[in-house]
Order: structure tokens, then sequence, then C-alpha cells
């Protein structure tokens, strides 16, 4: 991995509906490589849409149960350009799966000059450079994919906000397919890890209004995966909501080509979830250990603030108090390299333990798309050049 050269020292502002504080510290920055394919950053991918993985429940009808002789479509909304090539991953199976054949963008796409491939269990499998294919950044993406079967359960996102298919029949699902990887990004390469508020939830389906999409149009030539999972936390596996963000860092963020920078969002759910982390010192913890991992490879990490979330049906005001004791440590610690400050994007400063109603979807937890928005513009875009 090639090193990049460091972010400045400061102290950044950005404002949203409130102020956001960003505080900056020296990181290192990474780029990959690889067979381009096309122009851009010559020998290098980049990851302009990505999905994280979930194992299927028994309520998860599609994805338990498996297809044989299935297609599955996924329309995806990119953030950069280019040449392209897919990535499918196989996370939580335990039989591998023949992927194909595959279109994007109706073009043919080949693993290894061949036009099927198998996927290992909890392998990922990444296809040649579609032939004749480029696209322009913040395009969508039509990938079908051939799934010859019988499957076996299936590695999925449950729910994207975005509509696919099953057979021609809609979904909100995306099955197998965890990446579209782009050889022209010119700008930032930002890796979103996150919960339900990344995920999208707060935002109408097929409107691409979540923050990291909003993010990505800030930045010209960007390329943001959100890695948002719905429940999801920093400490705690979930059997419906996913490992933890520390159990997937490796295989969601460090995983990905050419990355440079991770922004952190989670730690609402560690609060409000059962069972409730009511100890500011394990959530700082957790973050910590993200902050090792992620220097560690050569990338920057920006940290984010824990937003309110009075109004919503297990709020506490001891449950508040321990999210301001981490927000505190978060700001003034120089934890991360750099700090979103989403808690002061989204408070209502009349009453600072609730979201503004403004920016309030209705639940009290999830931001309206105004408040994505507000979301996208605290993060300084000069701590992730």
């Amino acid at each position: 991995m090639n090193v990049r050269g460091p972010a400045r020292r400061g102290v950044l502002t950005a404002a949203a509906a409130g102020a956001a504080v960003v505080a900056a510290a020296p990181a290192a920055r990474a780029a990959g490589s690889g067979d381009s394919g096309g122009t851009g950053r010559a020998g290098s991918w980049s990851t302009s849409w990505a999905t994280a993985q979930t194992a299927p429940t028994p309520t998860d009808a599609v994805a338990s149960a498996g297809l044989t002789d299935g297609v599955v479509s996924a329309t995806v909304r990119l953030s950069a350009g280019g040449g392209v090539r897919l990535r499918y991953g196989n996370a939580f199976g335990s039989v591998p799966v023949l992927i194909g054949p595959v279109t994007a963008g109706g073009r043919a796409v080949t693993f290894g000059g061949r036009r099927q491939a198998w996927l290992a269990a909890g392998a990922s499998l990444i296809s040649d450079p579609v032939g004749g294919l480029r696209v322009p950044e913040g395009s969508a993406l039509t990938v079908e994919t051939r799934l010859p079967g019988p499957t076996g359960p299936l590695s999925f996102h449950r729910n994207t906000h975005a509509s696919h298919s099953v057979d021609g029949v809609r979904t909100a699902s995306v099955f197998l397919l965890t990446g579209v990887e782009v050889s022209g990004a010119y700008g930032p390469s930002v890796a979103v890890l996150g919960d339900s508020i990344t995920e999208g939830v707060g935002t109408p389906d097929d409107a691409d209004l979540r923050w990291p999409d909003q993010l990505a149009r800030r930045l010209p030539g960007s390329a943001v995966a959100n890695l948002g999972v719905s429940g999801n936390r920093l400490l705690l596996d979930d059997a419906r909501f996913g490992p933890g963000g520390q159990a997937r860092f490796d295989r969601d963020v460090l995983a990905l080509p050419g990355l440079g920078t991770v922004l952190v969002q989670l730690g609402v759910n560690d609060l409000q979830q059962p069972p409730s982390q009511t100890d500011p010192a394990r959530v700082l913890a957790g973050f910590r250990q993200l902050v090792l991992r992620a220097r560690s490879a050569g990338l920057r990490i920006i940290g984010s603030t824990v937003t309110p979330f009075e109004g919503w049906t297990r709020w506490t005001p001891e449950l508040d108090e321990v999210r301001q004791q981490v927000n505190r440590a978060v700001r003034t610690g120089r934890l991360f390299d750099a700090v979103a400050d989403f808690d002061a994007a989204l408070r209502d400063p009349a009453r600072p333990s609730r979201l503004l109603p403004a920016l309030d979807s209705g639940d009290g937890l999830h931001p309206n798309p105004s408040g994505h928005a507000a979301l996208a513009a605290a993060v300084d875009r000069r701590t992730l050049l």
C-alpha cells in the first residue's frame, strides 16, 4: 500500500444546521493498486459504490432459502466514474456459489476471461474490467447476475433504500454484490462505517439522499463507499444487525482498494439497543481500536460525535449523559485524525438532547433528507484531501 502525504494540523469548522467542529491531525493516506482498465489514477481502483453484508434470518425469505436458476438485479448509484469492475462477497455463506453470467450496464462481465466463476464460502470474487464500459460519476449502473444454484442461504444487505429485483420482483435488498470499483476517481476515496443513519433510514427510497450520497456530490471525482448497516453497533454483534463495527472492520473497510480515509458513524445503537452500553470508556476503547487498525493500514480515520435521540422509544436522560460523555471525549481527546461533529449539526439548540425538529424524520433518532444534508456538510472536505 502506497502511503501519501499527511493531513494538516488545525481546527477546521464546517457549518451545517449548527456548528460542526473538525479537528485535524496528521495521518497517512493510502492508495491501492491494480489493473486500471482505464484512465484516472494510473494503475488504481477505488470503490465507487459498496454495501456491507449480513447473514439472513428466518424472516428474510429469499436470502435464507437461496435461489436456483435465479436472476438478481441491482441498480446502484455510483460516486466516482471510470472503467468498471465488480466485487461479490459470500461473507456468511457455508458453500461455494456459482456466479454468472453477469452483465453490467448491459455489457458482459467476465472472471479470468470466463462468463462464470465460483464464489467461495466466506470469500470475495473480483471480476475482470468490464470491456467497453465507462461510467460517468454520479450515474446509475444496473448489474444483472444469474445464479444457477442451488445457492444455499445468501449473504446480502437487507435494505439499501433503493429498488432492485429478484426474478423481476422488486426488492430493496442486494444479494452477493458488494462493490462497484472504478478506475477514474480523482478525488478523495472514503469508506463510511456506520449504522442506519449512514444506511439512509429517514430518506425516501430511490432518492439518493443518504448523507454519504450527498457528501459524494460535494466532492467531485470522489469515491464514497456506504458501509452503513441498520441497527449496527460498535461493540456488540447481533443476529439481525450483523457483526459490530470492530468485528467487520477488516472485511468491510480494510479490504477496499484505493482507500484513503475511513469515517466512523457508530455508537448510538450501543447506547439505545438492549443491552445498553452505559460505560463511556468501553465505547471510547472500541473507537481507539479502530483508530489503531486504520493507522496501521496507512489510512486517515475521522470520527463523528453521537447524534441526539430524545423522542426515540428507548431514550433516557441517563443514556443521554453517556452520549454527552462520549462526545466530549471525541471532541477533545485527539483520538481520531479529525472529527465531524454530527451532534452539533443536528441538535436542537433549545433542547440539545433531541434533533432539531426541522431535521427529524419523525422518530427522534433518524434525520430527514435535510438532516442528511446537514451531516454531509458537517464533514470538512479539507480533512479528506
